[in-house]
């Protein structure tokens, strides 16, 4: 199930933890190498968890009424720190075994307790999960599952993560206080995940097979408008791919040994995927009709 974000978070991690262990003299960078080992022996998936409520998005993390709308430390003994907080829109956080904690936006001098950087367990004491619904969730107790294609027993889901205190010991937390490093964190997980959204081009081809199949159906296969459409669709969708792909073809190495994928290119694939994937489903719906999008469950 979808590795890609806890891939991002890891090789985010592996570059900026290495900067900061240069700078500060810190071994995050080796601890952060022995849950690499962990996680790659065991097989295990990773949530990456960023994206914080925020609450009022004129201020920072310390500036806000409510200093739990960003994850931060509040209290620490000898056996390592306790966080507080929330994620929200976590993909996947359930049927992941570990989480990474990440700050979400730029930080300053005042929020050095919101600089934290650590792994728990998916089911640390102090965690609770408030299940997110997607629309076509029932489908799955429907029956007729074996017509979806991949994972067709389980659907996607998201979650808002409450942390009340949990725990993170010393050895897995890879950020504690250094929040000049935080920026840098965000902008390269940002870059490795836009590059991610490539995968949406998985979905478009699937769509694009519908519309085509439905096409034949309806006995219009060869009319030039409906040709036209399913060119359309498939020329969207490799733009999108593209994008993705020349990003990670123009990557750089960084001072750690990990590559870093092109910038500019990677935000041109999340502009893309926030763009064309609605057309093409637009189009989908003029070549298929009525039966498209009235469809029976």
């Amino acid at each position: 199930f979808q590795r890609c974000v806890g891939m991002d978070a890891l090789n985010s991690l592996h570059s900026t933890t290495y900067e900061i262990d240069e700078k500060h003299g810190t071994d995050y960078h080796k601890r952060f190498l022995e849950f690499v080992k962990m996680i790659q022996k065991e097989n295990l998936v990773i949530g990456g968890a960023m994206t914080d409520p925020k609450g009022d998005r004129s201020k920072g993390p310390s500036e806000q009424d409510d200093p739990d709308l960003f994850t931060r430390i509040v209290d620490s003994d000898e056996k390592g720190v306790y966080v507080s907080g929330a994620k929200a829109h976590q993909t996947g956080c359930i049927n992941s075994h570990w989480i990474i904690l990440m700050p979400t936006i730029r930080l300053t001098q005042n929020d050095k307790e919101y600089a934290i950087v650590g792994a728990i367990p998916a089911d640390v004491k102090g965690l609770t999960y408030i299940y997110g619904r997607q629309s076509c969730d029932t489908r799955v107790m429907e029956g007729g599952g074996d017509i979806d294609l991949g994972n067709a027993k389980f659907g996607g889901q998201e979650a808002m993560m409450i942390l009340d205190r949990a725990f993170i010991p010393w050895d897995k937390l890879f950020m504690n206080g250094e929040f000049e490093f935080a920026s840098m964190l965000v902008e390269r997980f940002t870059c490795y995940h836009r590059r991610s959204y490539v995968c949406k081009t998985g979905l478009g081809d699937v769509l694009i097979g519908a519309a085509a199949t439905i096409a034949d159906y309806n006995g219009v296969p060869n009319v030039s408008h409906i040709k036209d459409k399913i060119i359309e669709m498939t020329h969207l969708n490799e733009t999108i791919f593209a994008a993705g792909i020349a990003s990670s073809h123009q990557g750089h190495k960084m001072k750690s040994g990990v590559y870093l994928n092109d910038d500019m290119l990677a935000q041109v694939c999340k502009h893309n995927v926030t763009r064309f994937p609605y057309e093409i489903s637009r189009l989908a719906q003029d070549i298929a009709g009525g039966l498209m999008v009235t469809l029976p469950s």
